[in-house]
């Protein structure tokens, strides 16, 4: 079973968003935030935030790369129950019980989309605002398996 932890390859993460997700922590789509956005919401840190980043569980932060990885059933379930709670706080859920099925559906749909995929690969999200609502779509960059020469330092010990 793969879920998606949170990478970054510089610190523009925590330029571009309000609030950065942390490295490591485990993210999903997070399309839900922007469900009844309309274009007047898209501007500066807010816009990057729906074009490009992912939602982290822990932090609620975006970040632009994540990383399918292995996860446990435990991590699920307690990932399960942090969604819910942030359903029940941010979003008016009338409880974590009734807020439950929608986050454990949201964390499915990445399973899903991340056991598509061998460890180590990264994944992008991109959205749009269309007519029917938000519209997302994913890129993958597949791990490449990196040959002993690449790390290798060639030549002789006798020069």
């Amino acid at each position: 079973m793969n879920l998606a932890r949170a990478i970054h390859f510089d610190e523009s993460d925590q330029r571009v968003y309000a609030v950065p997700a942390r490295t490591g922590e485990w993210c999903i789509s997070g399309g839900f935030e922007f469900s009844d956005w309309t274009e007047s919401d898209l501007s500066g840190k807010a816009r990057q935030a729906f074009a490009n980043g992912w939602f982290g569980l822990e932090t609620s932060g975006r970040v632009t790369f994540v990383a399918v990885t292995q996860i446990e059933p435990a991590e699920m379930e307690t990932l399960t129950d942090l969604l819910a709670q942030h359903f029940v706080t941010y979003y008016g859920a009338p409880s974590v019980e009734a807020a439950r099925p929608v986050a454990a559906e949201e964390i499915a749909q990445m399973r899903e989309l991340c056991d598509d995929h061998a460890p180590n690969t990264l994944l992008t999200v991109s959205r749009e605002l269309t007519s029917a609502g938000v519209r997302e779509a994913y890129r993958l960059i597949s791990p490449e398996d990196a040959g002993l020469d690449q790390f290798a330092i060639h030549g002789s010990l006798d020069e």
